[in-house]
């Protein structure tokens, strides 16, 4: 089973940006197709940004078109999630999720089998 743990979380004023970090760990982690979501409190997970296999580009959510940016390094088995221009919605704990083979609804939060513990993003006004 892939292991995932996130970094890069923390604490920003709006308009800032900061860089997650979401490294797999294991056997098959280059086999697996890899998503980023995010959960507020009291709101349910949603779909942030997943790149394609080959980390050329990416799928986004249209609330974060254009300000943020998701990448693969597939040698470090490791997907980042760019965040610019930062507004206070964004503030959630943001997961890194993957799911062994790929998956044909790479926005749907049921498409992945496997998650990371979550790190905070605070974004301040």
């Amino acid at each position: 089973q892939v292991q995932l743990v996130e970094s890069g979380g923390g604490l920003v004023q709006a308009g800032g940006s900061l860089r997650l970090s979401c490294a797999a760990s294991g056997r098959t982690a280059s086999s697996y197709a890899m998503g980023w979501f995010r959960q507020a409190p009291g709101k349910e997970r949603e779909f942030v940004a997943a790149p394609t296999r080959d980390g050329r580009t990416g799928y986004y959510a249209d609330s974060v078109k254009g300000r943020f940016t998701v990448s693969r390094d597939n040698a470090k088995n490791t997907v980042y999630l760019q965040m610019n221009s930062l507004k206070p919605e964004d503030t959630a704990v943001y997961y890194c999720a993957a799911v062994l083979g790929g998956t044909v609804r790479p926005m749907d939060v049921t498409s992945y089998s496997r998650w990371g513990q979550g790190t905070q993003v605070t974004v301040s006004s």
